[in-house]
């Protein structure tokens, strides 16, 4: 089977990116506010015990915590956590390395973007004060579905928004990429029918998850995701790296 040429590139029309470890990387903010919360209740906070929390729903993060002792409802929980680490951004907003340069060439390029984060509105939107305006088109937080990632709910209401503001263009999946570092985040972009790519941060990602791993975004262009859509189209298994 060859190879796909520069001319089999698929038409990208659609980016949906996680937040928390892929576009920023507030993972070390989580885990303060979290090891904060859990030692004001007489527990203890571990580095295996925060690497669970990475990318999940934050009803499912605050059950954990409740767990090693926190004695809080999940709501109270979650607005704990989400102010803490607000507080945190107010002093400097952690990109990942790569990741602002290639939103803006996928803007520059014409290509939709939607974000799709388990974090919450208040928190998303202290991101999206860095960002030019208009930048994504869609936006899909944690308090805006029923089931969290690695449900497919998620990606698929991404989707659809991006249709709505597209002028109910229909997107069909061989056109769109999710980009995500997680593993729950990959398993919901996968459900959902997304080419998708893995850029691990906080912990290591299994690649049997039908996803294609990078190790940065660092250089990667939009050219570089249509690539992986053309791979995915001919029935590629994903790349351990690029």
């Amino acid at each position: 089977m060859r190879l796909p040429a520069e001319t089999d590139l698929a038409p990208l029309r659609a980016v949906l990116w996680d937040m928390d470890g892929t576009l920023v990387d507030t993972e070390p903010y989580w885990i303060v506010a979290e090891g904060e919360l859990v030692e004001a209740y007489g527990g203890t906070w571990s580095h295996e015990q925060a690497m669970r929390l990475v990318g999940q729903a934050l009803p499912t993060s605050a059950g954990i915590l409740q767990e090693a002792g926190v004695a809080l409802g999940k709501r109270e929980i979650i607005d704990r956590l989400t102010g803490r680490v607000i507080e945190q951004l107010g002093h400097a907003v952690p990109w990942r390395p790569g990741a602002q340069d290639l939103l803006g060439s996928l803007v520059d390029a014409g290509i939709a973007c939607a974000l799709v984060t388990m974090s919450e509105r208040p928190m998303v939107e202290k991101i999206l004060e860095h960002l030019p305006g208009g930048t994504f088109r869609a936006v899909v937080t944690g308090d805006a579905v029923t089931h969290g990632k690695p449900h497919p709910e998620p990606y698929l209401k991404g989707l659809a928004r991006l249709e709505h503001v597209l002028d109910g263009a229909a997107l069909a999946l061989s056109e769109c990429v999710a980009i995500e570092d997680s593993a729950p985040g990959a398993a919901s972009a996968v459900a959902a029918g997304l080419t998708t790519i893995v850029v691990p941060s906080a912990v290591a990602v299994p690649g049997d998850l039908g996803a294609e791993q990078w190790e940065s975004l660092e250089g990667h262009t939009p050219a570089d995701l249509s690539a992986v859509l053309a791979r995915a189209s001919v029935g590629f298994a994903p790349q351990g790296s690029a």
